[in-house]
């Protein structure tokens, strides 16, 4: 499914391979010989997102451009199901695994590979041609790898990204309580351009 929304439609090849139940919708550039496969969500909420030359996206994948935050795919990228990409920066030749997740400033370099169920945080930078093993972490710029299980040394490094006030603008510290009522507005908002949006 193709939708307009904010007046931008989709930009799609014309050697491009759309599955007939994904959806692309709003300023999104794919490019020559993609293949963007069954149940894939392509969204541009408040920024562009540019897909290159030959990427393959396998079912289930999110990808999203967000509020001051674009998505630039490179070229010969396989990204894979499950996989959610969100406002980041993924170079030539990269490959992402099933259920990657790679959120806000994020940036991956040439010929990196991030494994089933990667996780490269808000402004992490991956080197070139590096790996995020399998169910690992990556966090900061330089980049460092935890495991899951090392939540106060990746909150060392991650409590000075600042994910609500870098995605949502919402600065934690001068919260009292519960942040949710002004991340659901602010999203509701944000969110709600979309009730204009025209099916192509």
């Amino acid at each position: 499914m193709l939708i307009e929304h904010q007046g931008y439609q989709p930009d799609i090849h014309p050697s491009a391979y759309i599955a007939p139940n994904s959806v692309i919708c709003g300023n999104v550039k794919i490019g020559k010989g993609a293949r963007i496969m069954f149940g894939v969500q392509i969204i541009a909420e408040n920024a562009p997102v540019r897909i290159g030359n030959n990427c393959i996206i396998l079912e289930n994948a999110v990808v999203r451009g967000t509020q001051d935050h674009p998505v630039a795919i490179g070229n010969n990228c396989l990204i894979g199901p499950h996989a959610h990409l969100a406002g980041c920066t993924i170079e030539d030749n990269v490959f992402l695994a099933t259920g990657v997740s790679v959120f806000h400033g994020a940036h991956i370099l040439e010929g990196a590979e991030v494994r089933i169920n990667g996780i490269v945080h808000l402004n992490t930078q991956v080197p070139e041609r590096s790996t995020v093993p399998i169910g690992w972490i990556a966090v900061g710029n330089p980049m460092k790898l935890f495991p899951p299980n090392a939540h106060d040394d990746i909150w060392e490094v991650q409590k000075a990204l600042n994910f609500p006030k870098t995605v949502y603008n919402i600065d934690r510290d001068q919260i009292k309580g519960s942040k949710n009522p002004d991340l659901c507005r602010i999203m509701s908002e944000r969110l709600g351009a979309h009730k204009q949006d025209k099916i192509l």
